[in-house]
């Protein structure tokens, strides 16, 4: 192995947050990279192969910049920054970060933290409809609602209508306690935490008391017609392909529509069709209707739920590939193929 050799200055006052509590940061890019980093005096030494000491001059250098530019470095930009490096991709997460959505009520910025959520961020910016699909903590939801905000705070728009279909997951809710309200509200949370990070409680209820936002059940939304709204359809993996259309025909005139979900996750029975999966085919190919699909890698959340996501993608792809192997061979049987 070529020992190649670089010494690469970081500014003292950020290296604490470049490096990682105990260096933590430095020893995943070390073992990513195979190159020995020695943290020295204001500057870092990089040993190793020429072409790896580079990437991880390059890593190091991206996470300055993200520093510099006042973000907390977490292990999703280190891991993140590394499989661009790997992919030897072009795109730089420095200069995804200067993309602003908006504030949270303490004041913290929300940002795209990966190319997907860039460009889910730039559909949702440029077209009328967009359908944001992919698994768990890739912010499809969050990203919409910071969005929903901005655009209400704008006055781009003069009500915010949030809904997910009342899906029975793995529960019935005739055995849960208290009224309907009571028991479709647990459904709803995550919508009202999101809305209270963002937004915050006291203005949420002060809008909401007004009408100016909505959060309401699916089945809320039949027979109305929704203007002038910034309207996010969540879990819409849950609908049923009817849902689906009744939901799709309340949009009305100068009206916004993300509708979020996760075809991984659903608690549809078996048998029954998504009305997520059904528009996707249905709809692809209208040009006011934009479609983003996010993967394991747009994973913000912590590094372990990325992990997670990307086991059970390669379980269900094995299981598919089993089941396609046993049904062929069935075909063959029948067909008096050897």
């Amino acid at each position: 192995m070529e020992n190649y050799e670089l010494k690469l200055d970081i500014p003292a006052e950020h290296e604490r947050n470049i490096f990682g509590g105990m260096d933590a940061y430095v020893k995943i890019i070390e073992r990513a990279l195979n190159v020995s980093v020695v943290p020295r005096d204001g500057a870092v030494k990089l040993m190793g192969e020429e072409s790896r000491v580079k990437d991880a001059e390059y890593v190091f250098r991206e996470l300055t910049r993200l520093s510099e530019r006042g973000n907390d470095i977490t292990e999703q930009n280190v891991d993140y920054i590394l499989s661009l490096v790997k992919e030897h991709s072009d795109v730089s997460l420095a200069e995804i970060d200067k993309e602003l959505v908006g504030y949270t009520i303490q004041g913290k910025p929300i940002k795209p933290k990966t190319l997907g959520q860039q460009k889910y961020v730039r559909q949702i910016q440029e077209k009328m409809m967009v359908f944001g699909i992919g698994p768990a903590g890739t912010g499809k939801t969050y990203l919409a609602m910071a969005m929903a905000i901005q655009a209400f705070k704008n006055d781009d728009v003069g009500k915010i209508i949030l809904t997910r279909p009342a899906i029975e997951a793995g529960e019935n809710l005739g055995f849960l306690p208290g009224d309907l309200q009571s028991k479709i509200d647990p459904y709803l949370r995550p919508l009202y935490d999101a809305l209270y990070q963002i937004m915050g409680a006291e203005s949420f209820m002060k809008n909401s008391e007004k009408g100016l936002i909505e959060v309401a059940p699916l089945a809320y939304m039949r027979g109305r017609t929704l203007d002038n709204a910034f309207i996010i359809l969540d879990e819409a993996q849950n609908t049923t392909p009817a849902q689906m259309k009744m939901f799709l025909t309340r949009i009305g005139f100068g009206s916004k529509v993300v509708i979020t979900g996760d075809l991984s996750q659903k608690d549809l029975p078996f048998s029954a069709e998504s009305g997520l999966e059904q528009a996707s085919r249905v709809l692809k190919d209208v040009e006011e209707i934009g479609f983003s699909y996010l993967t394991n890698k747009d994973v913000v959340r912590h590094p372990l739920v990325q992990k997670i996501v990307h086991a059970y993608e390669k379980y269900e792809a094995r299981e598919k590939y089993k089941e396609s192997r046993k049904n062929n061979a069935k075909g063959g049987r029948r067909t008096g193929r050897p």
